[in-house]
C-alpha cells in the first residue's frame, strides 16, 4: 500500500537530466537545475478508473446479488458478491487536474 507512485517503480521523473552521484545529490540538485531534454509537467490529468461496469451497464466499486438459502426450514436472504463479468471502468478524466504525488512541492497556506 502507499506505492502509487512513481518511485516504487525505480523511476523519479522531475530529477535532473545531468545524472552522475548518488540519490543524496540528485535531492540536493533538483530544486536547483532544470531538467534537460523532455519536460514532465508536474500534473496529472487522468487516472485508472476503480469502479467497474455488470452486465446490465451499471457502474459501482462492488456488485452483489440475493440468494435465498433455506435453513431449518425456513427461507433467508443473503447477499453474495459478484465478482465474474465485470468489466473495468478505464482511465477517467480529472475535470480539475492534480499535482503529481512525486513533484517535489511544498504546499503553504497563509
Amino acid at each position: 500500500m502507499g506505492a502509487s507512485g512513481s518511485k516504487a517503480r525505480g523511476l523519479w521523473p522531475f530529477a535532473s537530466a545531468a545524472g552522475g552521484g548518488g540519490s543524496e545529490a540528485a535531492g540536493a540538485e533538483q530544486a536547483l537545475v532544470r531538467p534537460r531534454g523532455r519536460a514532465v509537467p508536474p500534473f496529472v490529468f487522468t487516472r485508472r478508473g476503480s469502479m467497474f461496469y455488470d452486465e446490465d451497464g451499471d457502474l459501482a466499486h462492488e456488485f452483489y446479488e440475493e440468494t435465498i438459502v433455506t435453513k431449518n426450514g425456513q427461507k433467508r436472504a443473503k447477499l453474495r458478491r459478484v465478482h465474474k463479468n465485470l468489466i473495468p471502468q478505464g482511465i477517467v478524466k480529472l475535470d480539475p487536474p492534480r499535482i503529481h504525488v512525486d513533484f517535489p512541492v511544498i504546499l503553504y497556506e497563509v
